[in-house]
């Protein structure tokens, strides 16, 4: 990942999409050469010169204050997964790469023993546990029979984004494929913001950029988001459709993983169709079944 130039296409691509009108200032007609606010105007919005501006859109992050990315978030109006970006961004830019990689190396690969025994025993809950590049690293029973699918991808470690992009039964799991996408592509842009050095996730965007049309045209976005709170419509092929909420909570006691919990509104069809999932999953040995699947990463 190259950082200076994440940060340049970055801003460029907020500043397109904002007009004077949107960001407050007066439109005096005329024909405008770029798209969006001229540099100068984001400048003078956030109160710097455009000298400074213009230099850390080039991708010179040197001496960048904290507070100078806070007016410039607050010029082109970044919402808060934006805002953690373009400081992600910046941070990367300008630390050295032993550190990041150190910071990278640092991150858990696995979950303990005490975060298993708490996914196995939400019964009603469907629990996945994935790191920052979509990577399933455990899942309870249910959670596993929930994204059924996405296991049956050879002897790779399940990977969200190999599943939406590369496997065409993702097209017929997600009904709202297209949003699926933008999501998927949008969580990996953040993770890169953050992981700027993580040969694992480059290896991946480049496998999804060289395999997957839809893919790269999503990366050169540059969209960004972070996994929160959410809502999931699928259609399972088990059990049929499916409208799922889900909660995701970072583990303290493993940086880097995020455990998704998926629950339904109780006495809804799909509350029911998931209590047919659960009865299911009784008979699948998730532990042993993930467990000989997930790859060590030989790069950090």
């Amino acid at each position: 990942m190259d950082s200076s130039n994440d940060i340049r296409e970055f801003l460029m691509t907020r500043r397109a999409r904002l007009t004077p009108e949107k960001a407050g200032l007066p439109n005096f007609g005329g024909r405008r050469r770029v798209t969006g606010l001229r540099r100068e105007e984001v400048a003078l919005i956030a109160g710097i010169s455009v000298e400074y501006y213009t230099r850390l859109e080039r991708g010179n992050a040197t001496g960048v204050s904290e507070s100078v990315l806070d007016g410039i978030s607050r010029a082109l109006q970044l919402d808060d997964a934006e805002h953690a970006h373009l400081h992600d961004l910046v941070r990367a830019a300008t630390a050295s790469p032993g550190a990041a990689r150190r910071r990278s190396s640092a991150k858990a690969a696995q979950i303990s023993p005490s975060v298993r025994q708490m996914i196995d025993a939400m019964k009603d809950v469907a629990a996945v546990v994935q790191n920052g590049r979509g990577d399933i690293v455990a899942a309870n029973s249910l959670g596993q029979a929930l994204y059924s699918p996405i296991f049956e991808q050879s002897q790779r470690t399940p990977n969200f984004g190999r599943f939406v992009f590369l496997d065409p039964k993702s097209q017929d799991f997600y009904l709202d494929w297209e949003e699926a996408a933008r999501q998927t592509v949008a969580l990996l842009r953040s993770e890169a913001g953050r992981s700027a050095h993580d040969r694992s996730l480059s290896n991946l965007v480049g496998e999804l950029s060289t395999r997957s049309d839809v893919f790269r045209t999503l990366w050169a976005s540059h969209n960004v988001r972070e996994h929160r709170t959410g809502f999931k419509e699928i259609h399972h092929p088990t059990v049929g459709d499916m409208a799922l909420s889900f909660e995701g909570l970072q583990l303290s006691s493993a940086p880097g993983l995020l455990l998704l919990a998926y629950t339904t509104d109780p006495g809804s069809p799909s509350h029911e169709k998931l209590q047919l999932l659960a009865n299911w999953a009784a008979t699948i040995n998730t532990d042993e079944s993930i467990r000989d699947r997930v790859q060590p990463d030989p790069t950090a």
